[in-house]
């Protein structure tokens, strides 16, 4: 069996080879849209050190990257893909069934996912988790009942809360940031309910029944394109947006971030993960078109380098949280060396 999928792998490579040194100059990345600005970056310093062609970056979402990523080797199919969450079983055996079975796995840094409202709200915003989810989720507790959601202003979830209309623009279903929202944000909130703690309810009852987004207007799905939440953001003054850190960080001259239980997010809060919604941010690399695909080992390089992911680096000025050093320079040596990842758990 093991030398059939080396066949196979061979041939793969060799079709490869003769169909990229036709087709394609560009190095093709897809993927998260909070990975995208970092890898943006890579990209323009990638280009000024060696003259090669702008590699394409998209902005699909997570999930939709590793679609794409996971659909086949070849020239057809995109190099690199960025992600706000680790590869999910389900996407690996994806990219196992389309002959993707030769993937590198870095782990970049660490983002913060951001919940901000503009600056021209001038109220002092500092959420539970809890509160956040009676906001946002599809059903809550009410009056010792599992109902669909009724609120509709933040100041009947609790009269200090301001008394305007509920309205968050969030993430897409296919983004990574909304699954990290979800089990992060969602679930946790959902879990410090009374209804939730003295019911006995289990993690599996939480993921069964905290996971909905409510759909009945005040949370509303932003798309991929985070700018055109904090656009909207500064069209309404009591709306607040839901994206990762960096566009916040990018952005504090028109958003003020909302704290949650009491904890601003910075990069030091989320270093420390005293800021309570903190996520691990990847890119994942198909070693297959090393070598092949003209320049990609060389962006690679660029974004493993000291520069690009050290706690001096660009990166690092665009909001990236980095990696202790030690962990940073084994990820580093992973994947420069093309080393495959594990399979993830079940």
């Amino acid at each position: 069996m093991r030398l059939a999928t080396l066949a196979v792998s061979a041939l793969s490579v060799a079709a490869l080879s003769a169909s990229a040194a036709a087709a394609r100059d560009a190095i093709r990345v897809v993927g998260s849209s909070t990975v995208f600005p970092y890898t943006q970056a890579v990209a323009e310093q990638f280009v000024n050190n060696t003259g090669a062609p702008s590699p394409i970056v998209e902005s699909t979402g997570t999930g939709g990257g590793m679609k794409i990523f996971c659909a086949g080797i070849g020239e057809a199919h995109p190099d690199v893909t960025g992600a706000s969450r680790a590869m999910k079983r389900s996407e690996w055996d994806l990219c196992i069934s389309n002959g993707v079975d030769d993937i590198s796995e870095a782990l970049i840094g660490y983002d913060g996912l951001s919940i901000a409202i503009s600056r021209q709200n001038d109220f002092d915003w500092d959420l539970t988790l809890g509160q956040v989810y009676l906001a946002l989720a599809a059903q809550v507790p009410v009056n010792g009942e599992w109902v669909d959601n009724p609120y509709r202003k933040w100041s009947e979830i609790d009269p200090s809360l301001p008394d305007v209309e509920i309205l968050a623009f969030g993430p897409p279903p296919t983004s990574g940031t909304r699954d990290a929202f979800v089990e992060l944000a969602m679930h946790a909130g959902c879990e410090e309910l009374d209804y939730v703690k003295n019911g006995g309810f289990d993690s599996k009852w939480v993921k069964e029944n905290c996971s909905r987004m409510r759909t009945d207007g005040p949370f509303v799905e932003a798309g991929e394109n985070d700018n055109l939440i904090v656009q909207r953001l500064e069209a309404d003054p009591h709306a607040i947006g839901i994206f990762g850190y960096s566009f916040l960080y990018e952005n504090l001259d028109r958003l003020k971030p909302v704290n949650i239980e009491g904890v601003e997010p910075s990069l030091e809060t989320i270093a420390d993960k005293s800021y309570p919604i903190s996520r691990p941010l990847y890119i994942y690399v198909k070693n297959p078109h090393r070598g092949v695909i003209p320049y990609l080992e060389e962006f690679i390089e660029e974004y493993m380098s000291e520069e690009a992911l050290g706690p001096d680096g660009y990166l690092a000025e665009r909001g990236l949280v980095t990696l202790p050093d030690d962990l940073r320079a084994e990820v580093q040596d992973r994947v420069l060396n093309a080393e495959p990842m594990e399979p993830p758990a079940e």
